[in-house]
Order: structure tokens, then sequence, then C-alpha cells
């Protein structure tokens, strides 16, 4: 049983999604990873990971509009919709600011995988993806920690 740890930085053009699923698979296959647990979680409270549908684009569309009706820049109202707009008292960085921190909040900062032959067990239509929640580009850190076999190195010499 070995232990790997590792962190990735990664870049992004502002709000949206990026497909990490081939960065990680890069990563186990140059680690020489056989089988086992892979814990994936982001440095940062204005990020999110998701596993999702990697088939068709309206999906993440569909996932972002929705967030953002549930999550509004403008502050919230009561869930029993009395009383008027709250503002959020947090804004040192922006409108997109507190927004950011409540929607990763209401997502996941962290993910477990199971690795198999060296890939992640993923679905058919299924990858990682960095969720940013911000409007701005930043690099954005991935912790990567493995645990499980490697392949030992006799499966090279042949």
């Amino acid at each position: 049983m070995e232990q790997k740890l590792t962190e990735l930085k990664i870049e992004t053009e502002g709000e949206g999604f990026i497909d990490i699923t081939s960065i990680i698979n890069n990563w186990t296959k140059i680690n020489n990873i056989n089988k086992g647990i892979l814990v994936i979680s982001t440095k940062h409270t204005s990020c999110s990971l998701t596993i999702n549908e990697n088939a068709d684009p309206k999906v993440l569309k569909d996932l972002s509009a929705y967030i953002k009706a549930l999550v509004p820049e403008e502050g919230f109202k009561s869930m029993n919709g009395k009383g008027g707009n709250t503002s959020y008292l947090h804004s040192d960085e922006g409108i997109d600011d507190m927004p950011a921190h409540i929607r990763t909040s209401l997502t996941n900062c962290c993910l477990s995988l199971s690795i198999e032959s060296g890939k992640l067990s993923l679905g058919t239509w299924q990858a990682i993806y960095l969720w940013e929640h911000r409007y701005s580009k930043h690099q954005r850190k991935i912790c990567l920690h493995f645990i499980g076999d490697l392949y030992s190195v006799d499966k090279f010499s042949s």
C-alpha cells in the first residue's frame, strides 16, 4: 500500500467549468498508479468540484443557471416569502464574492473516487469539473491524495 500527495495548479478563465478528468488520469499514469482511492480537494472557498455529464454542454449551462437562481448576487429573500431582500454583508471582493462562497458551500470541495487499472472509475458520460464561481481569472490549487497500489516494475519490463 502506497500514498502519494500532490498539489496541481489549474488556471481558470473566470466563471464556468473546467474538465479536469484527463489531467487527473494523466497524473495517475505518470505516478504509476494501479488501483486504490483518490481524494481530490480544492484549497479555495469560491470554487468547487463536481462530477457530471460530459456529453451535452447544455447540462453544465443548466447547472450554472440553476445555482445562480438559487444564490442570486443581489442578496436573498426568506424562503417563506415574507420580508424584503437581505443584502450580503460580505462583499469585499465584488458582487460575486459572497454568492461564490455560498455556491461553494452548497456544492463539493472534496471528491473521493476509485482508481482501477490506472484510471478513474467513472461512468461513460461522467467527467470531473472544477467549477469556478468567480467572474475573474484565478489560479486554483487542487490537492490529490492517493492511497492504494502502484503498478509493479515488472509490468513495464516485458
